[in-house]
């Protein structure tokens, strides 16, 4: 009988990954005594297809603060799962252009729509409290939106103040910098998640030829 190998369930999927030979690259979640792993898979049997993964999850290491695991897998340190944390690092990691040096994100930007520096301060239990560098009016409503888009992301909890937290009670800074990228724009980016989990599945190898 031939052996079936058991990769998890399926997380997240990148159909064509556009910056190398259009390969189909999904993300899937294994158990284990230590919590929640991450598998990055290709099926595909195109040369360079296994440094294309190797590369995508170092983007994960730096991006979202992940560590390999002893198997070559994926985990936050919190031995949490993160599920939502994890598919949004792995589909920024595949968006990354090699071209381009990978470094953290930080934990500041300039929101386009209000024209403010929003600041991510880690305080202490994995709680984050996020701040505008003004007090005019539109701030509080900014601030309030960029904090839920960051609950919603990463499934993080609102806290009374303006801020959010792990469950955990760990601190993710790599990760949460990298949410802050999105969550001025959650609902575009909740919409981009719903689409590609109406694609198909991961291709076999005899499609990927």
């Amino acid at each position: 009988m031939p052996r079936i190998e058991s990769i998890g369930h399926r997380i997240e999927l990148v159909s064509m990954d556009q910056h190398y030979e259009n390969i189909s690259i999904g993300l899937y979640g294994q158990e284990s005594a230590g919590g929640r792993e991450y598998l990055v898979r290709t099926y595909s049997t195109k040369a360079g297809g296994g440094e294309r993964i190797e590369y995508v999850k170092r983007a994960m290491q730096t991006l979202g603060g992940m560590e390999a695991t002893p198997g070559g897998n994926l985990r936050f340190a919190c031995g949490s799962a993160h599920e939502l944390g994890a598919r949004r690092i792995f589909l920024e990691s595949c968006k990354q252009d090699p071209a381009v040096p990978i470094t953290a994100r930080p934990m500041s930007l300039i929101d386009k729509k209000s024209g403010l520096t929003i600041t991510v301060s880690a305080e202490s239990g994995g709680v984050y409290g996020v701040a505008a560098d003004s007090e005019e009016p539109v701030s509080a409503a900014r601030v309030s939106h960029i904090t839920g888009g960051l609950a919603k992301l990463g499934a993080m909890e609102k806290q009374a103040m303006a801020g959010v937290s792990f469950d955990c009670g760990s601190d993710h800074d790599a990760l949460v910098g990298l949410l802050l990228v999105r969550a001025p724009n959650v609902r575009a980016v909740l919409r981009e998640q719903e689409s590609a989990a109406s694609r198909g599945m991961l291709a076999a190898p005899s499609q990927q030829k």
